[in-house]
């Protein structure tokens, strides 16, 4: 199993959840009050039958035009074409923005060639266009024109991969668990988006259900530790993977 970590950078996001591109380096967090900071980063695992891309960022564009989560997949020395499956922990604009691209003024699915795998009330939320954290367009995009696979509750997708929903950070969020030839991974989503999060254990006012949340981390990074999972996190500032030590029943996050 490879993995790779597709950064595309780092946001402020204020009450008008508009995403604003932030430079740590060069700009200053004070001249953004009220702005909520996050590091976005995608991932690519390639597994001996799948390309697999979990969650797909904001979309955004480099200076070509080109969508840097086409050009980051490319870096790593595969096709975006080349993916075939497309799993998504839910479809907050941060994590969807990316499953389109606009071309010549049109929107078109980023994989046309792939399985999209959603949650189905998840999908159904995001086409009703009732909450300005989905973008109802993405979804009028995909819906003819890539293959979805809308699923219920948690189960397997294929020998080796496995979905469970979770329900914390939205009522329909779900987290991913690949298992292959002794190579685990497990994405979590905004369920568990920062390694910190294991380390310090609080309530997030952004959570449907903050302290379901807060459980889950716990669980997953328990399991994590226990089964050897390297764990993927999306909104990690600086280390998106990572091994969790459990110990003296505190977490302890080791570079994969």
């Amino acid at each position: 199993m490879e993995i790779f970590a597709l950064g595309e950078g780092s946001y402020s996001v204020d009450s008008s959840k508009k995403f604003i591109p932030f430079d740590p380096q060069t700009d200053n967090y004070r001249e953004r009050p009220g702005s909520l900071f996050i590091h976005v980063n995608p991932f690519l695992v390639k597994t001996t039958d799948d390309l697999i891309v979990f969650d797909t960022g904001l979309g955004y564009k480099d200076t070509r035009d080109e969508l840097l989560l086409h050009q980051h997949i490319r870096n790593t020395g595969f096709d975006p074409d080349e993916v075939t499956l497309v799993l998504m922990s839910h479809l907050h604009y941060d994590h969807s923005g990316g499953l389109v691209v606009e071309r010549n003024g049109r929107l078109e699915p980023s994989f046309p060639g792939a399985q999209h795998i959603i949650q189905r009330g998840e999908w159904e939320t995001g086409l009703s266009g009732k909450s300005s954290s989905y973008h109802k367009e993405i979804f009028e995009t995909l819906k003819d024109a890539v293959q979805i696979t809308l699923v219920e509750g948690s189960g397997e997708l294929k020998p080796g991969i496995k979905y469970e929903l979770s329900g914390g950070h939205c009522p329909y969020h779900q987290v991913f668990w690949i298992d292959e030839n002794d190579d685990k991974c497990f994405f979590g989503g905004d369920e568990l988006p920062e390694p910190e999060q294991l380390i310090r254990k609080f309530i997030a006012k952004y959570d449907f259900d903050g302290r379901k949340a807060m459980q889950l981390r716990e669980e997953y990074g328990k399991k994590a530790a226990a089964e050897n999972y390297t764990c993927l996190f999306y909104h990690a500032k600086s280390n998106p993977l990572g091994r969790v030590k459990y110990t003296d029943e505190h977490f302890i996050i080791l570079s994969a």
